[in-house]
Parts: structure tokens; C-alpha cells; sequence
């Protein structure tokens, strides 16, 4: 009888999107036949997932787990508003924050093999395309986080020094609204900001001005994106007279995250 390794059992999990036990069964039945193996889940009707897994996913569910000093948001997505809005799913998105603020380390936080299996669970129950999207974790003093009501918007942030309740609250809200890229001007990618002054330099080209005036041109607009973009120097959603970092005082941010479905 074939030998049935991980990398045999992965690769059909890849394929049909089932469990790993799923997939090992179906191997050693097929003596390793990856193909015969897949006819075999098809017959159980376990195999749907090759052909869903098709579908684009452009709904789903953003959902916050808090632990003592940190938090994790996620991003679940799936097929249909339908299938977002059942409970089951909603249930597994939870589920997936909890783990995922239980990771090690902050930051990025990439699908585990409890995830996995907590989306692919809930596929097999009701059986639209799914899957795990992103995740992230900060640990802080202080942590805020919003979810539109809708559960399609999410924010997390985390706060060093004083704040109010009724900020943080707002500080949220505006991450929400006003979408930022980064916490600082320096903190925006520069391939981001080399991708904009392209733009601006292919149109300021158009006018005809001279190349000096051109620079000026390209320069100022990209003064202005940065300040769009940077979270620090953008207006205040509840006062647009000042900039976040004057309404912060003396509280810090040091780190933030904005997911969005679609």
C-alpha cells in the first residue's frame, strides 16, 4: 500500500478544501491516488468545495476578540450577504478572533491550523465558499475598536498614555471614515508615494507648464497626499478645524488597523 505523507494529504486538502482527516481517509482508500481520492469525497459529497472554491468571496464578516492587553481583528469573507449574516458563521468569525488573539506575537496574524478548521467546519455546514482573510493583533495599554454595524468595517488601535473613553471612541470612528495609511507621513510605503508622484507628474505634464513649475506642481500634490493618507496630520471627523495629533494630547498611538470587506 502507498505510503500516504503530509505533502500527498496537503495537496489534496488544496484541491477539494476539506479536512485533514477528510483527506487521509480518502487517500488510503485510493491507495494515494490523488485523483480516485477526490472522486471518493465527490461520492461522499465532500468534494463541492473544488468547484466553490471557484466562487469570489467579496462578503464577510470583520470581528474583534479582546484579551488582557491586546486584541485581535480578522476578516472572514464568503460568497453571499446571505451566508455572512447566518448565524453559524457569525459564531465561526468569533470563534477565529479569539484564536487569533491568542497568538504569539503581534502584528500580522496568518491562518493556523485551528482557523483552518474552524472555517472549513462551518463550510462543511453550510457549504459557501469561505475563508480566512487576514488578521491582526496589538498589544497596547489602552485598546480601541469599532465595528460598523453592518460587521463590514472594523478598527483597532492601540493607545499609549490618557485618553478619554469618548475620544478613543471617536479616534475609531474617524480611522473608520477617514481610512489611513499610516500613523506617520514616514510611515507611508515609498513605493506608495512613488506610484502617486507619477500620477501627478503625468498630469501636471499635460498643462504644458515648465518643468520648475511642473515640480512644484507634482511636489504640492504630494504634500497633500501624505497628509491624507498620514492618520496624524489628517482632520479631525468631529472638529475639522484640527488635526488628529492636536485633539490626542498627550495620548500616543502605536498601532492601528482598518479592514473593509471588498
Amino acid at each position: 500500500m502507498t505510503k500516504i505523507t503530509a505533502e500527498m494529504v496537503k495537496a489534496l486538502r488544496q484541491q477539494t478544501g476539506q479536512g485533514m482527516m477528510d483527506c487521509k481517509k480518502a487517500l488510503e482508500e485510493a491507495n494515494g491516488d490523488i485523483e480516485a481520492a477526490i472522486e471518493i469525497l465527490r461520492k461522499k459529497g465532500m468534494a463541492a468545495a473544488q468547484r466553490k472554491a471557484e466562487r469570489e468571496t467579496k462578503e464577510g464578516l470583520v470581528a474583534v476578540h479582546k484579551e488582557d492587553g491586546s486584541a485581535a481583528m480578522v476578516e472572514v469573507v464568503c460568497e453571499t450577504d446571505f451566508c455572512a449574516r447566518n448565524d453559524e458563521f457569525k459564531t465561526m468569525v468569533n470563534k477565529v478572533a479569539a484564536v487569533a488573539a491568542r497568538a504569539e506575537k503581534d502584528g500580522e496574524i496568518p491562518a493556523d491550523e485551528q482557523i483552518k478548521n474552524l472555517v472549513q467546519e462551518c463550510f462543511n455546514k453550510i457549504g459557501e465558499n469561505m475563508r480566512y482573510s487576514r488578521g491582526v493583533k496589538i498589544t497596547a495599554p489602552i485598546i480601541g475598536h469599532y465595528i460598523h454595524h453592518t460587521g463590514k468595517v472594523g478598527v483597532l488601535v492601540g493607545i499609549e498614555g490618557e485618553i478619554s473613553p469618548e475620544l478613543l471612541n471617536d479616534l475609531c470612528m474617524h480611522i473608520a471614515f477617514a481610512d489611513p495609511m499610516a500613523i506617520k507621513p514616514e510611515d507611508i510605503p515609498q513605493d506608495v508615494i512613488e506610484y502617486e508622484r507619477n500620477i501627478a507628474r503625468e498630469q501636471a505634464e499635460q498643462s504644458g507648464k515648465p518643468p520648475a513649475v511642473i515640480d512644484k506642481i507634482v511636489e504640492g500634490k504630494i504634500k497633500k497626499f501624505v497628509a491624507s493618507k498620514a492618520l496624524l496630520e489628517q482632520p479631525f471627523v468631529r472638529d475639522e478645524k484640527k488635526k488628529v495629533k492636536e485633539v490626542l494630547g498627550n495620548a500616543k498611538i502605536v498601532a492601528f488597523a482598518r479592514f473593509q470587506i471588498g
